[in-house]
């Protein structure tokens, strides 16, 4: 999945929610004024609630659609890890290997090895290099890594891994 993907998965939820918010909710709000006392209509109360549920929700994704659209990936760095990037790592406590990719929050999945550029890990990793040692305080305590490669999202448009 790449940024174009998760642009479209938000617009098409941001067009529902909002069909949903102008259409749909108000219909079910007269409805419900129809049925007479709103003072004890646990059905009101609960649309009331969707409403206030699916504004906020609308509000954010316009939020995030504006923050993901405004990514130059000609601002992203082409030999440090950015957004895009997949990050080599070796775990200098363990000799363990791991893979990370740095991907937006709409696009985790850790058994995937997907990571957030704004999770703990994801911030210690970005604007690093190759041979970069770092420290990274996670919910799990202290990590330390060795940066064995990075394929930045512009190797990777070259199929490079």
């Amino acid at each position: 999945m790449g940024l174009e993907d998760v642009l479209a998965g938000l617009r098409a939820e941001l067009a529902a929610l909002e069909r949903e918010f102008k259409i749909e909710l108000p219909q079910k709000i007269k409805a419900a004024r129809e049925l007479g006392d709103l003072r004890e209509s646990g059905e009101y109360e609960s649309i009331k609630d969707r409403q206030g549920f699916v504004q906020a929700r609308i509000t954010h994704l316009k939020q995030r659609i504006a923050a993901l659209s405004s990514i130059n990936p000609n601002t992203i760095p082409r030999d440090r890890a950015g957004f895009g990037s997949t990050v080599h790592l070796k775990d200098l406590q363990t000799g363990e290997m791991k893979l990370y990719r740095l991907v937006s929050p709409e696009e985790v999945d850790t058994s995937r090895g997907r990571i957030s550029m704004v999770s703990p890990i994801g911030r210690g990793l970005m604007g690093r290099e190759e041979g970069d040692e770092v420290t990274i305080e996670t919910p799990n305590g202290r990590k330390a890594y060795e940066i064995i490669r990075v394929v930045t999202i512009h190797d990777s448009d070259r199929g490079e891994a």
